[in-house]
């Protein structure tokens, strides 16, 4: 190691100041998480599950032959779907999608 002094952000006093801060920030950003994990996490969890659980059974449904029971009740969501698709396929990176007229 040589003696002459360092340089750079962490050898001034605000440098260590901010590295302590944001070591500070990560410990307490870290403890949040926990909380909410303890205290949310397991019905996060379950909720994901029967959501899984739902699309899958509605999946093997209609592979095997039987119409989706709410088929009548999405007609209503149509509109937004398109809505959500076309933005979901700029933030994608595509330009267009699917048919002339179809999304763009």
């Amino acid at each position: 190691m040589s003696d002459e002094p360092r340089t750079g952000a962490g050898s001034t006093p605000l440098g260590r100041a901010w590295r302590r801060a944001v070591t500070a920030w990560r410990r307490f950003e870290g403890f949040h998480q926990e909380v909410f994990e303890a205290r949310w996490g397991h019905a996060r969890q379950r909720e994901a599950r029967t959501q899984q659980d739902t699309l899958r059974a509605l999946l093997m449904l209609e592979s095997l032959g039987v119409d989706n029971p709410v088929a009548y009740e999405t007609l209503d969501l149509i509109p937004y779907m398109v809505a959500d698709l076309h933005e979901w396929h700029q933030r994608m990176g595509r330009r267009e999608f699917g048919a002339p007229g179809g999304c763009c």
